[in-house]
């Protein structure tokens, strides 16, 4: 199953981005939300906007996959997303707008681009 790879490598950035907020916490002392502290808050938006968009693309990914669209534009989907989120929380966590941009850019067409796969790949005949 092709979305397993793309699940897999999106959970490692989730747990990459996990760790920055943990050491965000250790550094600063914060027990529980963000203290106040900036680096903590960064950390915890570039963890909390990936929470907000993996869980649905990994799931309309599955959904094309499974409804049968060509491997190939499945891949091309999911370098996009990968590509799109490791930009954003880049660009999150070093304060660099263009990258938070262009990382979202690139997330929102691959989020398009799923919806779309999926009205076409679905098997309307089999809804009734």
């Amino acid at each position: 199953m092709i979305t397993a790879l793309y699940g897999s490598l999106l959970a490692s950035l989730m747990i990459w981005l996990s760790f920055q907020v943990i050491k965000q916490r250790r550094s600063n002392q914060v027990a529980y939300a963000d203290g106040g502290v900036e680096a903590l808050q960064i950390a915890r938006s570039a963890q909390g906007n990936a929470v907000d968009y993996i869980p649905i693309t990994l799931m309309l990914m599955a959904f094309v996959e499974y409804n049968g669209a060509p491997a190939i534009w499945i891949h091309v989907i999911g370098v996009s997303f990968v590509v799109g989120r490791c930009l954003h929380a880049h660009g999150i966590l070093n304060k660099r707008f263009k990258g938070r941009v262009r990382g979202m850019q690139i997330t929102i067409f691959a989020m398009a681009g799923l919806i779309v796969s999926n009205l076409v790949y679905l098997p309307f005949d089999k809804l009734w």
